[in-house]
């Protein structure tokens, strides 16, 4: 049985859709709506490219499909045709590109195609009985096939983004500490150079040279003579 349904927007994670009764007769719905949310920012990403994937967490499972920069998703029981979940995104992608198609790169807000929810609710009528004619006709269908689409679990799916996320973030530190390490030594190699020049460009006796300027300078400053030098 389809248990829910949500339709996003994958370069960026925004909700476009979903089913407005989803949910309502669902132990920790609010839990598997975070999980999509998550599923959603992962695709954003990039962290998933598979088109066509099957999700397993608890006793369901989310199968989505990706068209047109778009995420179709929905969660069955384990025990629901495969099958006939894919057939019904792809009902719900066919449709929605119809009437909202040339609006999804423009909306701004969360949801902005909640109407949407009509359609879905109708179209999720007609694949909750397994038995009716028409779905066994579906289920039937050779030229449907979905024995290649990828199953995984949850928390490896969910897990392979964070993992990428601190990857990434270690990597961005890396860089900026590299450039800040960087920037020291350019200053250290600066004030040797100064205090080099200073030491032989004076006649009599100097002080030995210091590690920065602010120290190495006012002991060069009471001889008979001072250069003026630009770095």
């Amino acid at each position: 049985m389809v248990k829910m349904t949500m339709i996003a927007r994958v370069t960026d994670g925004l909700p476009l859709a979903e089913g407005l009764d989803d949910g309502r007769d669902l132990v920790d719905a609010e839990m598997y709506k975070q999980q999509v949310k998550a599923l959603f920012k992962n695709l954003s990403k990039g962290h998933n490219e598979a088109s066509r994937m099957s999700i397993e967490t608890g006793p369901y499972v989310f199968h989505y499909i990706i068209e047109g920069r778009v995420c179709y998703l929905t969660m069955c029981d384990r025990s629901y045709p495969k099958k006939l979940a894919f057939q019904y995104l792809e009902d719900l992608k066919n449709e929605f590109e119809r009437v909202n198609g040339a609006q999804i790169e423009t909306a701004a807000r969360p949801y902005a195609f909640i109407k949407f929810d009509t359609f879905i609710q109708k179209t999720k009528k007609l694949y909750q009985d397994t038995r009716t004619q028409r779905n066994i006709a579906k289920l039937n269908d050779e030229l449907y096939e979905v024995h290649q689409i990828m199953t995984r679990n949850v928390q490896e799916v969910l897990g392979v983004g964070e993992k990428l996320d601190q990857v990434s973030q270690m990597s961005s530190r890396l860089t900026s500490e590299s450039r800040i390490y960087a920037d020291k030594a350019r200053d250290l190699n600066r004030q040797f150079v100064i205090c080099f020049l200073l030491h032989v460009g004076f006649d009599s006796k100097v002080g030995s040279c210091c590690h920065c300027v602010g120290s190495c300078v006012p002991p060069l400053l009471g001889e008979s003579k001072v250069m003026v030098i630009q770095l």
